[in-house]
């Protein structure tokens, strides 16, 4: 788990990264401090999202969104319209 931690550590610069096991199934939860110890994110992700390095690639991007969100500099509404405009070019490229 502390190579997760360093690798989670060196994606998510500079924040501070600190990982604790919590809950019984292996969950862990991933708290993100800014530079003046104040905590910005904090999220809870089993052990299966930590360990596939497809699924780690997901967490990083996920803590980096909820990071810009918490500091006001991305609104979760333009979030939505963009995973809506992704939908609907994918679909048109099925047609």
């Amino acid at each position: 788990m502390e190579s997760i931690s360093l690798l989670l550590g060196e994606a998510l610069s500079p924040y501070q990264v600190t990982m604790t096991p919590s809950g019984i199934h292996g969950e862990c939860l991933v708290t993100l401090k800014n530079s003046m110890g104040a905590t910005v994110v904090k999220r809870a992700f089993n052990q299966a999202q930590l360990n596939d390095k497809r699924l780690l690639t997901d967490v990083v991007d996920g803590l980096h969104r909820d990071v810009l969100i918490a500091e006001g500099r991305l609104e979760p509404c333009v979030i939505a319209a963009l995973r809506n405009a992704a939908q609907d070019k994918l679909m048109a490229s099925r047609n």
